[in-house]
Parts: structure tokens; C-alpha cells; sequence
């Protein structure tokens, strides 16, 4: 039942009104599948924390984006350029393949919500140290900084991706994940709209000061900060602290897994060739620069594109993946396999659809098919991982992914290099295709983890 407001018996508060607004559910007749008795009642409050968490985290995600805002400030130092290149394999392999090493210190936590707060903590750490870097250091040295510090801060990135799956499993029914991480896209989306808008226009006529990128870099660290106490606030049930093992124990017990479990076999071969939409942002803001220019009104126009496709896709797929996280990941391979479509078609039309306002579109179907890619996957994993092996099956999947981003990095720059944005385009819009045929072929969530025989 609700919680009441004082006095008042039967009379649902402010804060269960919020959250049946958020999640869709009934207050008199709450579901709390999957999580401990104790937690139902402090739903609302975790839901709604969990939520402003991500708002506040998707927004500094964008403000501060490896495909977007970092290539525009490495630019205006005057870095080379083949640092650019880096800023996304480094930030996914970075944030991947740490998992399966902190996994089992992490289960040993009784509380593992504080792993994610460490971990917010020195993302913000690591964003505030790009300024004096950028500020204080030469070009190169600058650029190489940046660098490292994503590096440092993508691993922090990968801690708290692993804290987030159990402290989800512990403090968020099934049925109500995939709306939750909808609800925090989509207003994360809304934010980042907003500020599109106001870079947009606040961009004009800087082309060559540091400050308007500084200014963004910091105020997602202070994002970061703010994410970090909302989950900070988390009420979270102490968990079973059995069960932490070393990496190479961890590594074992992956592999078993994915011979054993042929569900994990085949959502680990969906999730990697997914990895073509996920790294797909700075290829076509590469395109995009070759395609309509590059000045800094674009800068806005595209991260408006990313905004808008967050709020209008966010709660279709939330609500989507409630029911199958697979079909959403299937459907998000199509749609990049569109938008790679839509690419080279602009490339080709008359010069009245070389503009950053129709490419942007090209903006919106990618960043949905990307949404949909990030809750598809979470989801899948969260609801279909065994509640004593979600750190585990989400450490193992997350570390593999992380080896292969490694070798697709080194293969999108080599098709870079010999053959040329286009065809890099074209590849990325075949796997798309492939990922929904592999995503087609998964079982559902609930039967992911039926071992073989």
C-alpha cells in the first residue's frame, strides 16, 4: 500500500502521486516482483531518486559527450586531430573493461549503492580537471590530458555500471525497470534539449574561445556531483555479501556461463554487434562535417537532434521493454540500419539538403536507435540475469564488449583510413541490419538464463 500522508490515512502523498505519474503504477495495489518485501515500501522515494540520478547523469553525459562536445574542445586547442579518433573507444572500452575486476569487491559490499556514488564522485573529479588542462597545457599535451582523464573516467563509468544492475534489482520491481530508465532518458532528453537550444544561439560567433566548452565541461561535473547524492539517497536493503570472488574466479564463472547458458550466448552476440550503433555517434558527426560544415551552430543543432530523439523515443521504449527488451533491441538495429541509410542518401541530394538541418534527422534516428540499444540491453540483462548473478552476468557481458570495442575501434579507424567515411557508414548500417537478425533470435528475458540440456 501507498504510504499515507501523516494524518491523513489512505490519502496517497505527494511523493506516490509522482511516482505513479512516473511509473504507470497504481499506488493502492503497487507491484514490488523481485525486490525484498522491505524495499515496496520506500518505492516511490528510490524510484524517483533513481530517476533524478539519471536526469542529472544523461544531461553531463551530453553537455560532456566523447562523440559530440569533447572532438569541438580537442579541436579549438589546436590537438591533432587523430585524437579525436580515440574519444569513444576510450570511453566505452575504458568503462567495459574494468567490470569483471571490481565485481566481485563490489558484491562483497553489503551496500553496493555506495560503489556508485565512489564512482559519480570521481567522474565529476575527472571532468573538473579537463579545465586546467585545457587552460594550462599546451595543445598536444592538452589533448593527450583529456584523454587520460576519460580514460579515468570511463573505468569509473564501468564501477558504477555494475553497482547500478544490482541496486536496480534490489530497489525497482520488474515490470517498472524498463519505465524507470525511460523516465530518466527522457527527462535527461528533456534537459538536453534546453540546453541545445541555448548553444545553439550562446555558440555564435566563438569559433575561437575555450570558454563556452569549459563552461559545458563543467557544469556536467557538477551534474555528476548532484547525480551522485541522489543515489547517495537511495534507500537500499543491506544484500547477501557471499559470493565475491576474484577476477579470475569471475572470468571462469563468465565463461561457464556462456557455455552453459545458450540465452547469454546469444544476447552476447546481439549486444557486440549492437556495438555499431554505440560508436556510431562520431562517424556521423564526422560525416556531418564533411557533409554541411562545421561551425558551431551545428554544435547546438545536433545536440538539440539528440534531445529530441531521447523525449520521443524514451517512453515508447521504456514502455516497450517492459514487454520485450528484445524486440526493442531488434527494432534499434533497424533503425540504425535507416539512419545509415538516410546518411548517404543526403550526401547525394542537391545542395538544398546540404544543411545541418537535415542532417540533424540523421541526429534524431540515430540517437533513438541508441536509446533504445542502452534500455533494451539494461533491461534485457536486469530481468533476466538471476537475482544472485546480475553483478556477474553484467561484469562478464560488459568486459567481453569492452575487448571487442578495443578491435571495432582499430577496425572503424582502418576503414576510415582506406576507404572512407562512407564506406565506414555503409558498415555500420549492415550491422545494424545483422544485430536485429541476432536480436530476432534471442529468447525472451525471462527465459535467458535457462541452462542448456
Amino acid at each position: 500500500m501507498s504510504e499515507a500522508i501523516a494524518g491523513q490515512p489512505g490519502i496517497p502523498s505527494t511523493l506516490d502521486r509522482a511516482y505513479a505519474f512516473l511509473s504507470g503504477d497504481d499506488a493502492a495495489d503497487r507491484s514490488c516482483a523481485a525486490i525484498p518485501d522491505s524495499a515496496c515500501t520506500a518505492l516511490p522515494q528510490n524510484y524517483l531518486l533513481n530517476v533524478a540520478n539519471g536526469a542529472c547523469t544523461k544531461l553531463a553525459e551530453q553537455l560532456a559527450s566523447p562523440g559530440l562536445v569533447l572532438p569541438w574542445v580537442i579541436g579549438a586547442l589546436g590537438a591533432p586531430a587523430f585524437l579525436v579518433g580515440l574519444l569513444q573507444p576510450v570511453k566505452q572500452a575504458g568503462s567495459l573493461l574494468p567490470q569483471l575486476a571490481v565485481a566481485g569487491s563490489i558484491r562483497r559490499l553489503a551496500r553496493r549503492k555506495w560503489a556508485w556514488v565512489m564512482a559519480g564522485a570521481t567522474q565529476a573529479a575527472c571532468l573538473m580537471l579537463m579545465i586546467p588542462a585545457a587552460l594550462l597545457l599546451p595543445p598536444l599535451a592538452a589533448g593527450i590530458a583529456i584523454i587520460a582523464l576519460l580514460a579515468l573516467f570511463s573505468m569509473a563509468s564501468g564501477v558504477g555500471s555494475v553497482a547500478f544492475q544490482d541496486v536496480t534489482g534490489k530497489t525497482v520491481p520488474k515490470g517498472r525497470r524498463g519505465r524507470m530508465l525511460a523516465n530518466r532518458a527522457a527527462i535527461g532528453g528533456a534537459l538536453t534539449l534546453a540546453a541545445g537550444i541555448g548553444l545553439r544561439w550562446g555558440l555564435e560567433g566563438e569559433s575561437e574561445s575555450l570558454f563556452p566548452y569549459l563552461l559545458l565541461i563543467a557544469a556536467a561535473a557538477i551534474l555528476w556531483a548532484l547525480g551522485a547524492l541522489c543515489f547517495a539517497a537511495i534507500a537500499e536493503e543491506k544484500g547477501a555479501r557471499e559470493g565475491g570472488v576474484t577476477p579470475l574466479d569471475s572470468f571462469r564463472d563468465g565463461m561457464a556461463l556462456m557455455r552453459d547458458v545458450p540465452g547469454f550466448r546469444k544476447f552476447l552476440l546481439a549486444r557486440n554487434l549492437l556495438l555499431s550503433v554505440e560508436l556510431s555517434m562520431p562517424i556521423y558527426a564526422l560525416h556531418a562535417q564533411r557533409s554541411v560544415g562545421e561551425g558551431l551552430g551545428g554544435l547546438g543543432l545536433f545536440v538539440i537532434a539528440v534531445g529530441i530523439a531521447a523525449i520521443l523515443s524514451s517512453p515508447f521504449w521504456g514502455l516497450f521493454a517492459d514487454r520485450s527488451s528484445r524486440l526493442v533491441m531488434a527494432l534499434s538495429g533497424l533503425v540504425a540500419g535507416f539512419a545509415a541509410l538516410l546518411a548517404l542518401m543526403l550526401a547525394h541530394l542537391g545542395d538544398g539538403f546540404q544543411t545541418p538541418a537535415a542532417y540533424a534527422l540523421v541526429f534524431v534516428i540515430i540517437g533513438i536507435a541508441e536509446a533504445g540499444v542502452r534500455l533494451g540491453r539494461k533491461t534485457y540483462l536486469v530481468d533476466g540475469a538471476p537475482a544472485d548473478q546480475k553483478g556477474l552476468y553484467a561484469a562478464f557481458s560488459n568486459t567481453v564488449t569492452g575487448v571487442l570495442t578495443v578491435i571495432a575501434g582499430a577496425a572503424s579507424a582502418t576503414v576510415l583510413a582506406l576507404l572512407g567515411i562512407e564506406a565506414a557508414i555503409l558498415l555500420l548500417g549492415t550491422l545494424g541490419i545483422l544485430s536485429a537478425l541476432a536480436c530476432a533470435r534471442m529468447p525472451e528475458a525471462d527465459r535467458m538464463a535457462v541452462t542448456a540440456g
